[in-house]
C-alpha cells in the first residue's frame, strides 16, 4: 500500500482472473478506505435509480440464431474514424487515486493495451498532459466539467487539444451534486488533490466534498456552450447525460458530434429512470446523425449487446473498472474490459452476429 495524506492506495499490478464483474466489488472494498469506496460506489439518496439501471436490462431479451454458419465473431469497431478493439471503453470517472496510487495514469495505460478509450474527467488525480503520455499516443477523450470562469474552461481544453486528445464530452447532468448519503455517512472529504483544479483553478479539491467541488461549476448549461466548445477547440463535442429525445435533438441542433445516454451512474437524479430504459427512444431520435454513446449500468457482455441492439454504437463503464483498478493497477483495469469483451463475444455467437454491426441489427424481444 502507497499512503498519501494518510489515505491508503493501492499498489497492485497485476492481472485478474475474473469470474464476473458484480463479484469484483466486494474484493475493492477490502482494499480500498471506506470514505473512497462510499464515493466511488455510491448513488443519490436512496440508490433507487442505481440498482434500476442494472434490472433495466432484463426488460429486453436477446433472441438466439442458429443454422447461420458462422463462428469467430469480431467485436472490432471504430468511432471518429478510431479504431477500437471492442466497443466498450472507459466512463469519465473522478479521483481514481481513490483506488490506487498512480490512478488515472494507469487506467489509460490499461485501456490503451485492451485496444479501447479512456475518457479523462475534469476531477481526476493526474493532469490530462500526464494521463495521455501514460496511453503513450492511444487515442482517448476529456471529459469537461464546465466552469463558472471560461477562463478555467479554455485552460483545460487548450491541454486537452495540445494533448492529443480526440473528443470533448461535456457533462450536463451535473450541474449540482446529487443527494450521496454514503458522503454523509462517511463524512467524505477528498483527500488528493485534483490536478486540473490545482492548476487552473483557486480550489484543489483535497479537502473538499463534492457538493463543494460542484459549487463552482456552471450551474446554467445551454446549446450555445456546446457551439462555444466546438468552435474553440474544433474537436467532436458529446453531451453527455441525455435521456429525453429532445434534449438529444437539442444537442444535435447545437452542433454536437455526440450524444451519451447516461443518467451518471444513478449519482444525480434519482427517482429517474433507468439508462437503459431510455436509450432506443433517444437512439431513434439521433437516427444515426452521430455516434450514440451509452452507460449506466452495465456489468455483463448480455447487457453491451443489448445497448448496441437498442443503437448504442459505443458502451461505457466506470465502477468494475475502478474496482479492477484498485485490484491489480493498469493490467487489473486491463482484465475488466477484456473479461466483458469475451462475454460479449459468447453472446454474438449464440445471437448468430458476427460484427459489432450485426449486433446492432439483432433481434430482441421487449418486455417493456
Amino acid at each position: 500500500m502507497t499512503v498519501t495524506n494518510g489515505y491508503q492506495q493501492s499498489d497492485f499490478e497485476r492481472p485478474l482472473d475474473i469470474l464476473n464483474l458484480p463479484s469484483l466489488e466486494k474484493e475493492a472494498q477490502k482494499i480500498i478506505p471506506a470514505g473512497g469506496f462510499g464515493y466511488i460506489t455510491s448513488g443519490a439518496e436512496d440508490e433507487w435509480t442505481l440498482r434500476e439501471n442494472t434490472k433495466a436490462f432484463d426488460h429486453v431479451q436477446i433472441v438466439p440464431r442458429s443454422l447461420n454458419d458462422m463462428e469467430n465473431p469480431s467485436t472490432e469497431t471504430s468511432v471518429y474514424g478510431i479504431p477500437m478493439k471492442m466497443p466498450i471503453m472507459m466512463s469519465p470517472a473522478a479521483a481514481q487515486g481513490l483506488a490506487h496510487a498512480r490512478g488515472e495514469m494507469a487506467t489509460a495505460e490499461g485501456m490503451a493495451a485492451a485496444g479501447t478509450i479512456i475518457a479523462q474527467s475534469t476531477y481526476g488525480n493526474t493532469t490530462i498532459a500526464d494521463t495521455a503520455r501514460a496511453g503513450k499516443g492511444a487515442p482517448q477523450f476529456f471529459q469537461l466539467y464546465m466552469s463558472k470562469d471560461w477562463n478555467f474552461n479554455k485552460a483545460l481544453l487548450n491541454e486537452a487539444v495540445q494533448a492529443g486528445i480526440k473528443a470533448i464530452i461535456l457533462t450536463v447532468d451535473a450541474t449540482v451534486g446529487g443527494y450521496r448519503e454514503a458522503d454523509r455517512i462517511n463524512n467524505f472529504q477528498f483527500p488528493l488533490s485534483m490536478a486540473n483544479l490545482e492548476r487552473y483553478a483557486s480550489v484543489d479539491g483535497e479537502g473538499k466534498g463534492i457538493s463543494e467541488i460542484y459549487a463552482a461549476a456552471a450551474q446554467k448549461i445551454g446549446p450555445d456552450d456546446v457551439r462555444r466548445i466546438a468552435e474553440y477547440t474544433h474537436l467532436p463535442v458529446i453531451v453527455k447525460g441525455i435521456q429525453d429525445p429532445e434534449d438529444a435533438e437539442r444537442a444535435i441542433q447545437a452542433g454536437a458530434q455526440g450524444v451519451w445516454v447516461s443518467n451518471h451512474g444513478g449519482r444525480q437524479l434519482n427517482g429517474g429512470p433507468a439508462s437503459f430504459d431510455m436509450l432506443k427512444s433517444v437512439a431513434d431520435q439521433v437516427n444515426h446523425r452521430v455516434p450514440v454513446f451509452f452507460d449506466s449500468g452495465i456489468r455483463r457482455g448480455s447487457h453491451v449487446f443489448k445497448a448496441l441492439a437498442s443503437g448504442a454504437d459505443i458502451v461505457a463503464l466506470a465502477r468494475p473498472v475502478i474496482f479492477g483498478l484498485a485490484l491489480g493497477g493498469a493490467q487489473g483495469a486491463q482484465s475488466v474490459v477484456e473479461h466483458l469483451n469475451d462475454e460479449l463475444k459468447i453472446d454474438m455467437q449464440l445471437a448468430g452476429t458476427k460484427t459489432i454491426d450485426d449486433v446492432k441489427h439483432a433481434k430482441l424481444v421487449r418486455s417493456r
